[in-house]
C-alpha cells in the first residue's frame, strides 16, 4: 500500500483551510496497521476568528480524537462512519484533532462483528465502538490480535460470521484508549504512537474479504474507466448482487455510491487547483452522460455549482 495521500479530494476550499490550520497527514509507524489504514490526519489550530471548514467525505470509517480549548483532559474520541452528506465543522480558538482514516474496507477488521453499513451515517462515541476491557463489552477474543496475513479469495458472497461470544465489538484497554493518551503529547510523533497502541490493542483480525474489498475500491478510485458497476462486476468475475453485498458488509456504502462520490471529489479538485476548467471535457472523462449531469451532481453535493465554486 502506498504512504498517505498528497491531494486535497474532498476539501472544500483546501487552500483557505490550510492557510488557516496546521493540517498533516502521517503513516502509522507499526507496519501491520499500513494495510488496514490510509493515514493519521493531524490538525491544530489557534484562531483570531472562527472558520468552518467542510468536507466532501470519502467512503471511509474514521476515528477521531479531539480537543477544543487547551484544558488537560477534555478532548473526546469519536467513530464516524461514512458521511453520506457534506460534511462541516466549526473551528474556534485553539484546538486539536488527531484522527484515524481508515482504507475503504480496512475497518471491519477492527469490528468484525457487525457490517460496516451499521456505522453508515452515524457519529458515536468511540467507547461505544471499542468498549473499555474493564468493563465493556468484548467480542471473546480476550485482547490484541496479530494483524497481518493476506488473502485473495474472490468468494464474495456474504462477510464471515461474527467473533465469538459478546457483541463483536474489540476490547480497548482504558489506558490505551483514553483521549488524552492520544491529545496529550506536545510532539507529534508521540501522537501517531499513541494512535498506532490504540488500534494494535484494538487488534484487528486478518480477513481475506476485507483485503478483497479494499482491493476493489482501490481500482474504482484510480481507474477512471470504470463507468458502471454491472461492467465493473463482470470485469472481477462477480454478480453485481455478490459486490453489493461485500461492499455492504466491508464498505459501508453501495459500490455505485463509490463510483460517484470519486467523481465528485476529482471534479472537486480540478476546481480548487484550476479556475479554467473545461467542464464539458471533464463531464465525458469523468463518465457523465453530459456536462449538465455532472453540475447536478456537484451543486448537490458540494453546494455551488462547479464554475462559481472555481470562482
Amino acid at each position: 500500500m502506498a504512504g498517505p495521500r498528497r491531494d486535497t479530494r474532498g476539501i472544500v476550499d483546501a487552500p483557505e483551510l490550510f492557510a488557516r490550520v496546521r493540517f498533516r497527514r502521517r503513516e502509522p509507524y507499526a507496519e501491520p496497521l499500513r494495510r488496514y489504514v490510509e493515514h493519521y490526519w493531524l490538525i491544530d489550530w489557534d484562531l483570531a476568528e472562527p472558520y468552518a471548514t467542510q468536507v466532501v467525505p470519502h467512503p471511509s470509517v474514521n476515528l477521531v480524537f479531539q480537543r477544543y480549548g487547551t484544558e488537560p483532559g477534555s478532548g473526546f474520541g469519536e467513530l464516524a462512519g461514512i458521511g453520506l452528506e457534506l460534511f462541516t465543522r466549526k473551528l474556534a480558538g485553539t484546538g486539536r484533532v488527531c484522527g484515524v482514516q481508515f482504507r475503504p474496507g480496512g475497518f471491519r477488521p477492527f469490528a468484525p462483528g457487525r457490517p460496516v453499513s451499521h456505522w453508515t451515517g452515524r457519529r458515536l462515541p468511540h467507547t461505544e465502538v471499542f468498549p473499555d476491557a474493564s468493563g465493556g463489552a468484548s467480542d471473546g477474543r480476550g485482547g490484541p490480535g496479530a494483524p497481518g496475513t493476506s488473502g485473495t479469495s474472490r468468494a464474495v458472497d456474504g462477510p464471515r460470521a461474527g467473533a465469538a461470544g459478546g457483541s463483536g465489538l474489540p476490547a480497548v484497554p482504558g489506558s490505551a484508549g483514553a483521549p488524552a493518551a492520544v491529545l496529550g503529547p506536545a510532539d507529534e510523533d508521540e501522537r501517531v504512537t499513541a494512535l498506532d497502541t490504540f488500534l494494535l490493542a484494538a487488534g484487528p483480525e486478518p480477513d481475506p474479504q476485507a483485503d478483497l474489498a479494499m482491493g476493489l475500491v482501490h481500482h474504482i478510485r484510480t481507474d477512471r474507466t470504470i463507468r458502471r458497476v454491472s461492467d465493473f462486476a463482470a470485469e472481477e468475475g462477480v454478480s453485481v448482487r455478490s459486490l453489493q453485498r461485500l461492499f455492504a458488509a466491508y464498505v459501508g456504502v453501495s459500490p455505485k455510491w463509490v463510483l460517484l462520490r470519486y467523481r465528485v471529489h476529482e471534479a472537486l479538485e480540478r476546481a480548487t487547483r484550476d479556475t479554467a476548467v473545461d467542464w464539458a471535457r471533464l463531464a465525458a472523462e469523468l463518465g457523465y452522460s453530459d456536462q449538465a449531469h455532472l453540475v447536478r451532481e456537484f451543486t448537490a453535493t458540494v453546494g455551488v455549482p462547479p464554475t462559481a465554486y472555481a470562482r
